[in-house]
């Protein structure tokens, strides 16, 4: 068996491979709802083999959505309406795990395919975002300074968003700490200029963070909690690498158990050059600091890529996003690439003829 399809075991789950689907915002929600988009979207990569499908960033509160159509657990029918979705991933053999998210200055946008850019008008249902500074994202609506209350409030909107992620079934909880939303908007010195608690240093940078991974971690007491980062904002004086993996350690040390490096979106005037893998070596560098399950993401094309970051030890698992939008049996394809006689279990018997052809 290669690598790539060798059980991995989580705390408190196992993944029956290591290549899984990264979250990807749908903007399809109505109030924050999932529905029948949601679960043929989802579904289909347990049935074409993935070992975890993360549902897209759900916001913890109506005003952490980036758009008015994304989805969302702040209320008992969005969790209500994605028990079957969660059901149906688990039916194809797969975790279900779904990523918790809040905005923050990036809230209140229009979805990438509309006409318009940048923040939605008062007459398409714009709310004031918040953030840790008043500072916009650059051609965004200026958001307000969070004030303690805010803070306060926040915490305990994760905790009910988890409470509601463990109740509608879901495996794996991954808190967004990265891509410029909420969290990693406190993290980084370029969005966050507060001089109480919450800012100037990097242990008061974090403090959110870790309150909130804290707070998820006592409300789905059973299921595995995931942080993603973004490893660098690759912009002078941003977040940066050293930092990520002191802060993964933290976060550790509260209860999660994967952490999932990405990198970018904080600032909109990054210069990046990308690639097959780019982002690989970020979460290499976390995985040795800490000793965590660490996931590596961005532009992994196939299996045998996949393969050598696994056999390379660089990480534990690998996300991928546009691969499976191209292919939702991207698993399956892999695994005959590879020459896996045994994950050719994957595939359903309905396919066997397909394949043998």
């Amino acid at each position: 068996m290669t690598l790539l399809f060798r059980p991995l075991e989580l705390a408190g789950a196992t993944a029956r491979n290591r290549l899984w689907v990264s979250p990807m915002c749908q903007y399809s929600a109505v109030d924050g709802v999932p529905n029948d988009w949601h679960h043929v979207h989802l579904a289909q990569f347990a049935t074409g083999g993935a070992g975890v499908v993360i549902a897209e960033a759900s916001a913890v509160t109506p005003e952490g959505r980036i758009t008015p159509h994304d989805a969302g657990l702040w209320n008992d029918a969005q969790r209500d309406a994605w028990a079957p979705i969660v059901a149906a991933i688990h039916a194809r053999g797969a975790l279900a795990g779904v990523q918790l998210a809040h905005a923050g200055r990036k809230a209140s946008t229009h979805r990438p395919w509309d006409d318009a850019r940048g923040s939605v008008a008062p007459a398409e249902g714009d709310w004031t975002t918040m953030a840790p500074s008043a500072i916009a994202f650059d051609g965004y609506a200026p958001p307000v300074a969070m004030t303690d209350g805010d803070i306060d409030a926040l915490v305990d909107a994760f905790a009910q968003a988890a409470r509601r992620a463990d109740e509608a079934g879901f495996d794996l909880l991954e808190v967004h700490a990265a891509h410029g939303y909420l969290l990693h908007q406190f993290l980084s010195p370029l969005s966050n200029e507060r001089t109480d608690a919450y800012g100037g240093s990097l242990e008061n940078r974090a403090r959110l963070l870790l309150r909130v991974v804290a707070a998820v971690r006592e409300a789905a007491p059973s299921r595995v909690i995931a942080v993603r980062f973004s490893a660098t904002d690759w912009a002078d004086g941003g977040w940066g690498v050293e930092e990520t993996a002191t802060v993964a350690a933290w976060v550790g040390e509260r209860g999660a158990s994967v952490i999932d490096i990405s990198t970018g979106g904080l600032v909109a005037h990054q210069r990046i050059t990308t690639g097959p893998g780019y982002q690989v070596p970020f979460a290499a560098t976390v995985r040795e600091r800490t000793g965590l399950l660490v996931t590596a993401v961005g532009e992994i094309l196939d299996g045998a890529q996949a393969e050598t970051i696994l056999q390379d030890g660089l990480a534990d698992a690998v996300m991928v996003g546009r691969g499976w939008l191209r292919d939702p049996h991207f698993a399956l394809r892999a695994a005959d690439e590879l020459g896996d006689a045994e994950a050719a279990a994957l595939w359903p018997p309905q396919y066997l003829r397909a394949r043998r052809r």
